[in-house]
């Protein structure tokens, strides 16, 4: 194999990097020095890495700031329709790179940095990731601010700064141990703080109803403030914001209260207020009902509303005289989307706001508030769904109580208008479940204050009308809609893999950057050998570099022309990353039972979080770091199979790994996995899916070609009649000896011979109560899994299957996405339009 270009000269010769012209050159080498010097008072005697890398993020953010001056104006004077989307997680990764990509400073930086004798690459390492988030619906929330900001939508993202983002993962002898994530300890070059948009938000005291409305009093008060971070469109010179609110207590904190001579208490208990923004809870598809929690979710929605209707208010831009009254008009000046039921707090409080404060009727109110509000549902577990105890909210928000009570008596007379005498239905129906304690239903709330209900993939909406909120849908049917999940190809193919980024626009030109549809073209050179061999050869590169990364990291030495075997994401039964495991334990004794036959290589990877608290995740990540252990160091399979844990998976992992990979597994029980957007990143990147007929692996297979994907296992309805039929793990285990074989090996502790029954439990959870059917998939994924072992030894077929793929891409564009909300649900239209460019250089 001819020697890969090194990185600094592959993207010299890479065209979507942009030009680096050289005044351009000269002006970022002048703006570097000029920070180093005076923003970080360093000189290149004493400067370290990361004081370089300070210096660059303020070099590279000088260009934004011009554009978002100016975008802020021009939606001030244009006065558009704004979205604001409200979200409890922004899982935003990095910014330096994806900022260099959508202004075009790509060679420009690099070609700057290479002049003053620095690596790029060393520097971009030095950022630590905005972890704001779990996983799916955090990294959703990103990828829809780069494409509102790239569909000129005057758009903003509104969550919590975090002062301590997703734990970090250290795997220590097998187990993992969490570490909290420090990353704001050197300072965050992105965000710029707004302390004079501070916003008063109420929590506990009492209410009193008064002949001319009621009054919310007795509150404690708790700021927040602000901090807004830049969001660049793709080059069309528009930088929306994403503000994050950071809790801060008042000056009069505790002091008034009969603290005589408890000064100093008084100033250390500051700590309890601020604490509502101190750190992300740590679950996926989990609800766990802490009032500290319920507070960030109330805190988020106080601040966010009081911006919003100031934002309405105001008429011209920098003003802050009043200027606009008519609540009537809110709904065509704003929407108000919110991500899952965590910002559901949202409707209550904006009844609250116009029927305390603002005066207004309360039909009147909800008219608006229903006209106003979107809600996204993004699981069918029903773990995960949000119920909150009823006295949690009576002492927290007495005031919202009382109004999602009002809510629900109207809700239940419409209710029982349209279908009389039907006494379970209006049980069913109700926002209060009564019964081992009240508790108010998020969802519920969500539906009725809203005017679009959505999934996000076709199957999971199917499944939401079919099931879950089959009531709703048969008393409003008009109200839910279908979103299909996306990703932003500028973070997902231009920044992370842009060697096929630039394969592919050799081809078709860069228009696919913005449009997603265009890749559709490539199907014209699906028989062409020359773009097969170099679509193969990006990525045996791009295996290269990462298994140097992975030979650094984990002292395994890797074969590269294994089959990267890659399942990346949160570590959850219904992710079935047991299966997985299964497989692997399956192919090892194939190959020790046959050492002299030619098998297929792989390097399976797996990587993924647990939730600290969620057991059963821990003891799978335990497993298979102990099948690693025994596999890694078999001399008679040698280097024919390895397994690795990858460990702290995140989304600059993502980035490095996704594009290395062969095969993707998305393999959860059909009818559980929402969407899933990591099987959208893997399609985009040139790896084949293995997987279920789930979430938008449906939609996938559609879009390449079933025949393009290995499709296997049960579908929505064979699980249901598996269902009915009940379940028996121990048929399945009977009746398939290899199945069998590797239970037992888990059972009799073949891969735990110091603590043999260290696995009990999760044999006992499969054989005896495992909702998600593992057993019952076995069969059919060894199969499917051996179809995929014949292809990968036909690499020209192989890579035919790639092509189609990626060509089949288009529709999971965040792009498409976010244009379906804007004319379906927001009543916006998107727009290419460039912003004309700020005066000053660029």
């Amino acid at each position: 194999m001819s020697k890969p270009l090194s990185d600094h000269d592959r993207k010299k010769q890479i065209s979507v990097r942009g030009l680096a012209g050289v005044e351009n050159v000269t002006e970022l080498k002048q703006n570097f020095n000029r920070h180093l010097h005076f923003t970080l008072v360093k000189d290149r005697n004493v400067a370290t890495k990361r004081d370089y890398y300070f210096a660059l993020a303020h070099t590279v953010r000088d260009h934004l700031v011009g554009r978002w001056i100016r975008t802020q104006q021009h939606y001030y004077e244009k006065d558009p329709k704004r979205v604001y989307y409200i979200s409890l997680e922004f899982y935003m990764g990095r910014t330096l790179q994806n900022t260099m990509v959508n202004l075009a400073l790509e060679n420009a930086c690099d070609e700057a940095i290479y002049q003053l004798g620095l690596d790029m690459e060393e520097l971009e390492d030095m950022e630590e990731d905005a972890g704001l988030g779990n996983g799916g619906l955090g990294r959703l929330a990103a990828c829809f601010l780069d494409s509102m900001a790239s569909l000129g939508l005057a758009a903003y993202g509104y969550g919590i700064r975090y002062e301590f983002g997703i734990f970090n993962q250290k795997i220590v002898n097998g187990w993992q141990v969490e570490e909290a994530d420090d990353w704001l300890r050197y300072g965050n070059p992105w965000e710029k703080a707004r302390p004079e948009y501070t916003r008063p938000v109420h929590f506990y005291g009492r209410t009193e109803h008064h002949p001319d409305g009621v009054k919310w009093v007795d509150t404690q008060v708790v700021l927040a403030l602000p901090f807004d971070t830049p969001v660049p469109g793709y080059r069309n010179n528009i930088v929306n914001t994403m503000r994050l609110w950071s809790a801060k207590a008042p000056c009069e904190f505790n002091l008034k209260d009969f603290n005589v001579g408890g000064y100093i208490q008084a100033v250390l208990d500051r700590n309890l207020a601020e604490n509502i923004s101190r750190v992300l809870y740590p679950n996926d598809n989990f609800f766990e009902g802490k009032e500290l929690r319920l507070k960030q979710e109330y805190f988020v929605v106080s601040a966010t509303l009081q911006d919003i209707i100031r934002r309405f208010k105001v008429s011209k831009f920098g003003s802050r005289e009043i200027a606009r009254t008519d609540f009537s008009k809110l709904p065509d000046k704003v929407a108000i989307q919110l991500n899952d039921t965590h910002p559901a707090m949202a409707i209550p409080e904006l009844m609250r706001v116009l029927v305390d404060e603002e005066k207004l009727s309360w039909e009147k109110a909800w008219d608006i508030c229903v006209r106003t509000c979107a809600y996204t549902n993004h699981t069918v577990l029903p773990e995960a769904l949000e119920r909150w105890p009823v006295d949690l909210f009576a002492h927290l928000l007495p005031r919202h109580l009382e109004i999602v009570y009002e809510i629900n008596r109207r809700h239940l007379e419409k209710v029982a208008a349209k279908f009389p005498g039907d006494h379970d239905r209006l049980r069913r129906m109700s926002l209060i479940e009564e019964g081992g304690g009240k508790r108010i239903n998020m969802a519920h709330l969500c539906i009725v204050g809203s005017h679009a209900v959505n999934g996000v993939a076709r199957i999971h909406s199917d499944i939401l009308k079919a099931t879950i909120f089959k009531d709703f849908y048969e008393m409003e049917p008009n109200k839910f809609q279908n979103k299909t999940n996306g990703i932003t190809p500028r973070r997902w193919l231009v920044m992370c893999n842009p060697g096929l980024a630039e394969v592919i626009a050799e081809r078709i030109g860069e228009d696919f950057i913005r449009d997603l549809d265009q890749l559709q073209r490539l199907r014209d050179f699906v028989n062409d050998d020359a773009f097969i061999r170099d679509v193969a050869k990006v990525k045996q590169e791009n295996k290269l570099k990462f298994a140097v990364h992975l030979e650094e990291h984990y002292k395994v030495k890797i074969n590269p022309n294994s089959m990267f075997d890659v399942q990346v994401k949160r570590i959850h039964e219904y992710k079935r990353q047991l299966l997985n495991c299964l497989h692997i334990i399956t192919y090892f004794n194939r190959i020790k039972r046959e050492p002299n036959k030619q098998w297929t290589p792989r390097t399976v990877m797996i990587g993924g979080k647990a939730a600290p608290g969620y057991h059963t995740a821990k003891m799978i990540i335990r497993l298979i770091t102990a099948i690693g252990e025994v596999v890694n160091h078999d001399p008679v399979v040698g280097d024919r199979l390895k397994v690795i844990f990858l460990e702290n998976y995140r989304v600059t992992l993502a980035e490095k790994a996704i594009p290395a990979s062969d095969l993707s597994q998305q393999i959860s029980t059909a009818g559980t996995e929402a969407s899933g957007t990591g099987n959208m990143k893997f399609m985009l990147n040139g790896a084949l899916t293995i997987g279920t007929m789930d979430g938008a692996n449906v939609e996938m297979a559609e879009e390449a070609g079933e025949g393009n994907l290995f499709i296997f296992g049960m579908r929505v309805d064979d699980v249901d009649a598996l269902d009915k039929k009940g379940y028996h793990a121990e048929e399945y285990y009977n009746r398939l000896p290899e199945l069998k074989q590797a239970i037992d090996q888990i059972a009799s502790g073949f891969f735990s011979p110091k603590q043999p029954d260290l696995f009990k439990e999760i044999v006992n959870m499969l054989m005896h109560h495992d909702r998600f059917k593992v057993f019952a998939d076995y069969e059919d994924y060894i199969k499917c899994q051996d179809k995929v072992n014949a292809l990968y030894k036909n690499p020209k077929e192989w890579t035919k299957k790639v092509i189609y793929n990626i060509a089949g891409c288009g529709k999971f564009s965040s792009d498409r996405t976010i244009a379906q909300y804007a004319r379906e649900i927001w009543g916006m239209e998107p727009t290419l339009e460039k912003l004309a460019a700020p005066d000053d250089k660029q």
